[in-house]
Formats: structure tokens, C-alpha cells, sequence
């Protein structure tokens, strides 16, 4: 990660940057030159000097724990607590093995829980009686308007700010290029459209390049260029004469592979992945084909007339007969398709994936691509998105879209990756869904020797148009994270019981990302004691009902004081029934938060994986150290002595024994394994194996 922002090359990641950024500075800051490629887990660094990049994350990592004590004590009062809390954060293995490497996650950690702190030291200033005109001032605008710079503005002026120096950074082109825009790319330096100059507009008989294909792929390849032709073969008599024919929006065409000399086709056959959206396929040979070939060019935002343009034309592509739109469904085919994005032909027009543009913009006559044949099947009808007949397709800016003449579906793209006969490329379909969203294309690359060349500097966004782009492909890249073949994976289910856990290194010296089983099992348990304790408590508090755990001590004098919530406290009372209430509160607003972390990747399409937990586990442990000191204080304070100090320090001694206890076991996990598997009966570590599913 450190390694792309010290070498400025551009990358794409579905996390925003500033973590990344503060791992390459820290590696910047220690010497680290940025030449490790950082590719897989596992791979040795020979020589490199990583150390500081581990040692800045393993510091964030140990910051957990103070702010764990720490936030404890500003919601509770309670050292008890804080102590119990601070102890189930220093001794959970999992915990531990996430936060000493080159990671995000003890970055992520640690902002979360500085937060968490800085929320709960606010909020511990809030009880607190001043007077009327004090009153007054701070509840009025002046008060709130600093709420809203501090809190919102501010917060999001940084996170703008972060963007830009990312942004600014990495200048150089990568492999993160394909995943953005021709108007994005054309800003990186060493990618193929920096600088470059082409024709403004795109006309028959120009063939382009590095556009998307049958099975998408974000990177450049030979095999994205297609010959743009009329659907009747007009415009080779017309080429032959010299004159030059624009493509418009509205126009019907046909699409040849350049390099296999097949027509874009699509017909009523299930696309492999989503059997909703027809199949694209190329047909015909030499360029002949059949009905299936017409497609219609929508411009997005153009009428009729419109010039396609290179680039900037988004461009969507109904197909002529089956009325579907091409489009790619962000799915990864198999093998077979060599496991790029599938295309298919989605019969909803509507499609968000189904805009393309014209890239690569190449005129020379295309003297060697005149025995193009194909049939009736090749047609398709060019549509300028937001486009009327007769609106000229340019070259970037066009936004357009592909209708099959005779199948009436759109070319689009599912997003969805073949398997290895399809080279995991995305799958190209028609869709019958003319409004398929992933339908709309461009033209990014456009050479014709008889149209003057404009620098792709016209196209170039500004920084809020790559800023809200960056996100918008963040967001459908997350949403798309998809296992690959082999890779282990896990359900929200497996996470709060310790289902399994996550190789981080294997062979001989093994680690092995778990949760100290006794935490995180005694964690669920004391979340069903906290749903039932608070139920418990409503109830009785709603019957006005005498409270045997929280017994009120003492003899009643009206004479009293205010408690830190002030509420008052009669002399010679206890204020217990207070911190009962305040503790009781703190657990629920903890219980909230784990919830917040939790419970949303239960919704998630996405590819999810055992370490997601952990900001959830986080407030799980700070609500067990809450829980369990106002269950101990309570039977400590309704009981009689000495049965109630005999009982209160066993209590205290077993969670403190049994996790010290697991630590000590299970630590190897963290630190490292090299004896025989836990599967082996003669293995030091099959003790260990507590559940089946446990490989380490």
C-alpha cells in the first residue's frame, strides 16, 4: 500500500485513502523506498525496510486499549470496570494478531475507538447545572452552529482535503486505471490517453480501441478494438468516394471485432451468469453476420444529430431486435471466460452499467477490413444518452447506448466475472431491459485521418467530478467484491461464536487470526445477560417496584447533595441506584454500537471475511466489562458478609484466571506456529482445537 503513493502511481482500493497515506508516510518518514510490490501475504521482504510501517500501525493497535479504559471510566465512574474492560482488550489473541501488522484494521481501530472516547469525555460534560443566562447562550444558535462547524463541516472538509492530496499523489498511471473513466485516465501520466489527441467526433469507417468488450476488462488490450459500420454497408461505398459519415445519435450499426472478425451479436439465449439478460456473443466470419448484429447508438443527453465524440459521448447500445441494452453486470465469469466481467444484453434500458464510450478513435480508410460481412443479427442502433436523431456521437463525451435492431435489447454489461474459459473477464450481455443501467459506453479511442485531432485535455474532469467519481467507483466496487477460487471466506453468523478463524501466514511458521475463545464466547453471554438485566430493570422501574439489588442503605434526611447526573442524593444515602442506572445506560448505548457494526454485513452481497468483526467485538468487550462489574457490585451489595466478599472476589478471580489462562494457550496463534498441524493427535496444539472448524 505504502509503495504506490511513494512511487505516485495511481491504484484502485474500495477504502478511502488516508489510511493508506499514513502507512506510506510512515514508511517515507523510516527509510522505506517504495520498491515492494506488496502483492500477496506471505511473500518475503528480503531486504526491505518495512520495520517502520509495522511499528506505526502496532503503536495505533496499542492505543486500543487505553482508549478502551478510558472511554469505560467517562461513561461509568467506574474503575472496576474500566479494569475489566482494559483486561479483556490486552488479552484477546485475535485482537493482538490483527493489530501487529502492515494492516488497516488497527488504523481503522484506532480513529474508531478515539472517537468512541472523545463522544463519551463530551457527553460526561453534559449533566451539569449553570446558571439562566448561560443556559440561554449556550443553547441558542451560537451553540449550535459550533456543533454543526465541528462536527460536520469540519469532519467533512478534512475528508475532501485527504481526497485531494490523494488525488494529487498519485499521478501516474497504474493498474487501477481501467476502474475510472477516459476523462479520469487521460490525467495519469503514462497511461495511453495523457496527452493524447484525436478526433472530436467519431465517423463510419473509424475503428476503435480500449473500449469495452464482449467479456469487459478494465485494462487496455488489442482485443477492445471494433470497426464501427453502418448496419447496411453504406458507408463502404461511401468511404471509397472519400466522403466522411458521423456517427450520430439514433444511428443503427454494426460492431467488428478487429481482431477476430466477428459482428457484436446478441440473441434470446441466457447470458451465462445472469440468465435474465441475453447472451452478447461475436458471430459471423470475415464480418458477416446476421439481423442480430444491429444495435442502436444512444448518446446519454443527446437528440437526434448528435455526433458521437471520442471519450466524452456516453453511449449506450440497444440491441435493434430483441429491444435489450448492452451492458456488463459487474460479475466475474469462471475460468473459462479467464474470470473477466460479464456482458449480456439486459432487457431493462434502464441499465446503470450499460454506458460506454469511444476511447481509441482510429481512421485509415480501413482498406483491410472491407470484407466485413455479417447478417441481419449484426445490427444495431446507436442511441446518444439525452441525444435526438441526427446528433453527431463524439468521441469520450458521449454517453451512448447499443440496441440490437432485430432483438430489441441493449448491450450491456453485468458486472459479474466469467469463470476461466472467460479469462474472468466481465460478461457482456443484451439485455431486453432497454433502461438497464450498466448499458451506457463511450468512445475512447478515435483515430480518422480526415477529422482534426483535439488534445484530451478538453475532456479532463475537475476535481469534483474525479472526487464524486472515485466514490461512485468505491461504492460499486465494494458491492462487487466477490471470493475468488479457493479463497476462504466466512458468514456474519460464524463471527460472534468464533466459528473460524483466518490463515495470515502458512507453511512452516503459521499464524492463525482467532479470538481468545474464552472472551469472545463470554462476550455473547453477557450481551443475553445485558438484554435480559435491562428488561428486567425497565420493568420494575415502569411498576415503581422496590429495587433488591440496588438496596437504598442508610437513614433519610431531606438534607442532601446533587450526584455527578445531578440528580439528587438525600443524606446518608447511597448513590448506588444511580451508578446502577448509569451503568445501565453506558451498556446500552455500547450495545447499540455493536450493533450498528454488526448488523449491516448481514445485508452485504459483498465478499466478507472473519476480521469485519473486530469493531464490533470492540463494544461487545467494553459492554462485558460494564456488565460484569454491575452484576458483581450488585450481588456484592445485596448480599450479606462475608458471603457476599467471598463471592465477589470468586467471581473476579475466575474471569481473571480463565482469560489470563486462554491467553497463555492460545497465544501461539499470534506469535507464531511451527509445530504439526492441530489436526494431528500427536500435536502439541490439538489440546487446542476446541471446535472442528478450527484449521491451525
Amino acid at each position: 500500500m505504502g509503495s504506490w503513493y511513494i512511487n505516485r502511481t495511481f491504484f484502485f482500493d474500495v477504502h478511502p485513502p488516508l489510511g493508506k497515506m499514513l502507512i506510506a508516510l510512515s514508511g517515507y518518514l523510516t527509510g522505506y523506498d517504495g520498491s515492494f510490490p506488496f502483492e500477496k501475504p506471505g511473500d518475503k521482504y528480503d531486504n526491505v525496510n518495512y520495520l517502520g510501517m509495522r511499528i506505526f500501525c502496532t503503536l495505533l493497535g496499542t492505543m486500543i486499549v487505553p482508549f478502551g479504559f478510558l472511554t469505560v471510566w467517562e461513561m461509568t465512574r467506574s474503575l472496576q470496570a474500566s479494569f475489566f474492560t482494559a483486561v479483556l482488550l490486552i488479552c484477546d489473541v485475535g485482537t493482538i494478531t490483527l493489530t501487529q501488522y502492515i494492516l488497516l484494521d488497527p488504523i481503522l481501530l484506532f480513529f474508531m475507538m478515539g472517537a468512541i472516547y472523545g463522544s463519551a469525555k463530551f457527553q460526561s460534560y453534559s449533566h451539569r447545572h449553570v446558571g439562566i443566562t448561560f443556559s440561554l447562550h449556550m443553547y441558542t444558535v451560537h451553540h449550535f452552529m459550533a456543533r454543526v462547524v465541528c462536527l460536520i463541516i469540519l469532519p467533512a472538509v478534512l475528508y475532501t482535503l485527504f481526497f485531494y492530496i490523494h488525488l494529487c499523489i498519485l499521478n501516474r498511471s497504474g493498474n487501477g486505471d481501467g476502474f475510472f473513466s477516459s476523462g479520469f485516465q487521460s490525467q495519469l501520466r503514462g497511461n495511453s490517453l495523457y496527452n493524447a489527441s484525436m478526433p472530436r467526433q467519431v465517423a463510419y469507417g473509424g475503428f476503435g480501441a480500449r473500449q469495452q468488450q464482449i467479456t469487459t476488462y478494465s485494462h487496455k488490450d488489442e482485443n477492445n478494438r471494433w470497426l464501427i459500420k453502418t448496419y447496411d454497408e453504406s458507408w463502404v461505398a461511401e468511404n471509397a468516394t472519400g466522403t466522411v459519415r458521423l456517427v450520430r445519435h439514433g444511428d443503427l450499426v454494426r460492431l467488428e471485432h478487429i481482431m477476430t472478425r466477428r459482428n457484436l451479436h446478441s440473441h434470446r439465449e441466457p447470458a451465462p451468469i445472469t440468465k435474465k439478460h441475453n447472451q452478447v456473443t461475436g458471430y459471423g466470419e470475415n464480418g458477416t453476420g446476421d439481423a442480430n448484429d444491429v444495435w442502436k447508438v444512444l448518446i446519454v443527453g443527446g437528440k437526434d444529430g448528435d455526433v458521437v465524440s471520442t471519450v466524452s459521448s456516453k453511449l449506450k447500445l440497444v440491441h435493434y431486435l430483441q429491444h435489450c441494452i448492452l451492458t456488463t453486470t459487474n460479475k466475474q465469469l469462471p475460468k473459462w471466460g479467464f474470470e473477466q466481467q460479464e456482458v449480456t444484453c439486459n432487457p431493462n434500458l434502464r441499465d446503470k452499467n450499460s454506458l460506454w464510450n469511444v476511447e481509441d478513435n482510429v481512421f485509415d480508410k480501413c482498406k483491410y477490413l472491407m470484407n466485413g460481412t455479417g447478417d441481419a443479427n449484426d445490427v444495431w442502433k446507436v442511441l446518444i444518452v439525452g441525444g435526438k436523431d441526427g446528433d453527431v456521437v463524439s468521441t469520450v463525451s458521449s454517453k451512448l447506448k447499443l440496441v440490437h435492431y432485430l432483438q430489441h435489447c441493449i448491450l450491456t454489461t453485468t458486472n459479474k466475472q466469467l469463470p476461466k474459459w472467460g479469462f474472468e473477464q466481465q460478461e457482456v450481455t443484451c439485455n431486453p431491459n432497454l433502461r438497464d443501467k450498466n448499458s451506457l459506453w463511450n468512445v475512447e479511442d478515435n483515430v480518422f485521418d480526415k477529422l482534426p485531432n483535439v488534445s484530451f485535455e478538453v475532456y479532463a474532469p475537475n476535481f469534483l467530478e474525479r472526487f464524486i467519481e472515485s466514490h461512485a467507483v468505491m461504492f460499486q466496487g465494494n458491492s462487487g467484491l466477490k471470493p475468488k477460487e479457493g479463497e476462504i471466506t466466512s458468514k456474519p453468523w460464524q463471527w460472534p461464536i468464533n466459528y473460524k478463524g483466518q490463515f495470515f501466514s502458512g507453511n512452516n511458521y503459521r499464524i492463525y487470526l482467532l479470538g481468545n475463545p474464552i472472551i469472545w464466547w463470554g462476550n455473547l453471554v453477557f450481551l443475553a445477560l445485558f438484554i435480559l438485566t435491562y428488561f428486567y430493570m425497565a420493568v420494575k422501574r415502569q411498576r415503581g417496584a422496590f429495587d433488591p439489588v440496588m438496596p437504598i442503605r442508610g437513614n433519610f434526611d431531606p438534607r442532601g447533595t446533587l450526584d455527578s447526573r445531578g440528580n439528587f442524593v438525600p443524606r446518608g444515602t447511597s448513590d448506588s441506584r444511580f451508578d446502577g442506572d448509569r451503568m445501565l445506560t453506558s451498556a446500552a448505548w455500547l450495545f447499540v454500537g455493536w450493533l450498528l457494526h454488526y448488523v449491516p454485513f448481514w445485508a452485504m452481497g459483498r465478499v466478507l471475511y472473519f476480521h469485519h468483526y473486530f469493531p464490533a467485538h470492540l463494544f461487545s468487550s467494553m459492554l462485558t466489562g460494564i456488565i460484569f462489574s454491575f452484576l458483581t457490585k450488585g450481588l456484592y451489595r445485596s448480599l450479606p458478609k462475608p458471603l457476599n466478599i467471598t463471592l465477589y472476589h470468586t467471581l473476579v478471580v475466575t474471569l481473571l484466571s480463565s482469560v489470563l489462562a486462554s491467553f497463555y494457550l492460545f497465544s501461539p496463534l499470534t506469535y507464531g506456529m511451527t509445530e504439526a498441524s492441530s489436526s494431528e493427535p500427536n500435536s502439541t496444539l490439538h489440546m487446542l482445537k476446541w471446535l472442528d472448524t478450527w484449521e491451525f
